[in-house]
């Protein structure tokens, strides 16, 4: 198995280094812009196979897209942060030209891959490949809902006194601090309702503190997290590759399910060796219905920007 990471900042090293961990790959290439970034990143992996005890062979390149040829899975990470003065429309049209060149120049050595994005806003950058790329759109998935759910039950653990894998908790709608859902009447810890342990004003306080998770973390340190993200992208990774029919919540596109057709939003999708591979449809209280349908409008106002022939 291949694998390649393109962007080798602190997101996509993270992914990298997960991915190499657990010898998800035999092959796994690290993909920047900026040169030899990403040889030191793989080279610096590479340093650490002896103590950690992993066979997976990194490689870093600059702009070198040959040597991602016949990849099974590529991550997509690359993109610029929104820097102050610079408006919604300025974020999305420079990340929608990186994102769209990166698949382009992927798809000529790896046509047969399947792309998981983390570039954001990542269910715009979702959006686009699926328009762009001319691949199938089960081969085509957006990392967002794995890293929200993940901070969901970190949230409820924390509230619970449990442990987060005792948890089942799901995030949907847009990646983003007012569009993702996060299911409060739907988790539960190992069956049990985590309505039944705790109040409603903790129940809102953790699905207002997972809903502003990311902000919470790059005000903390000053940037966007990527420990979490690094992990969650892998995670797909791992199932695709070890086609672990694992039920996560990802941006998918939508064709007709929960009401929505023509956009890619977060829902629960099982992934295995041909991407996502079913939506999982949760049955949604009017309110949660409502809520999904607002968030898929805001996500439809980001999609407005891009410039799509």
């Amino acid at each position: 198995m291949k694998v390649t990471v393109v962007g080798a900042g602190a997101v996509g090293a993270t992914c990298a280094d997960n991915i190499a961990r657990k010898e998800l790959a035999q092959e796994l290439v690290l993909l920047d812009i900026r040169e030899g970034f990403a040889e030191g990143k793989a080279i610096d992996m590479m340093q650490t196979s002896a103590l950690l005890g992993f066979d997976t062979k990194v490689k870093g390149v600059t702009n070198d897209y040959e040597s991602t040829a016949g990849s099974d899975v590529v991550v997509i990470t690359s993109g610029l942060p929104r820097k102050p003065g610079m408006t919604r429309e300025e974020l999305i049209g420079t990340n929608a030209g990186i994102v769209q060149s990166v698949t382009e120049n992927i798809l000529k050595y790896s046509p047969e891959t399947i792309i998981v994005v983390v570039s954001n806003p990542m269910d715009t950058m979702t959006y686009l490949t699926l328009k762009t790329s001319g691949l199938p759109k089960n081969r085509i998935i957006g990392m967002g809902g794995a890293l929200d759910s993940s901070r969901f039950k970190y949230y409820l653990s924390q509230a619970l006194g449990c442990s987060p894998a005792d948890l089942n908790a799901v995030v949907i709608g847009g990646h983003g601090d007012t569009t993702m859902i996060p299911l409060i009447n739907h988790a539960t810890w190992n069956s049990v309702p985590v309505t039944q342990f705790l109040s409603k004003e903790k129940q809102d306080e953790i699905v207002a503190a997972t809903m502003v998770g990311g902000a919470t973390l790059t005000k903390l340190i000053g940037t966007s997290a990527w420990y979490a993200p690094g992990a969650g992208t892998a995670m797909l990774v791992e199932s695709i590759l070890r086609d672990e029919k694992k039920l996560v919540p990802c941006c998918v596109a939508l064709d007709g399910e929960y009401g929505q057709s023509d956009i890619a939003i977060g829902v629960p999708v099982v992934i295995g060796k041909n991407g996502w591979e079913k939506i999982v449809d949760i049955k949604l209280s009017d309110e949660e219905q409502q809520a999904f349908a607002k968030s898929a409008e805001a996500v439809r106002s980001m999609n407005s920007v891009l410039e799509l022939a």
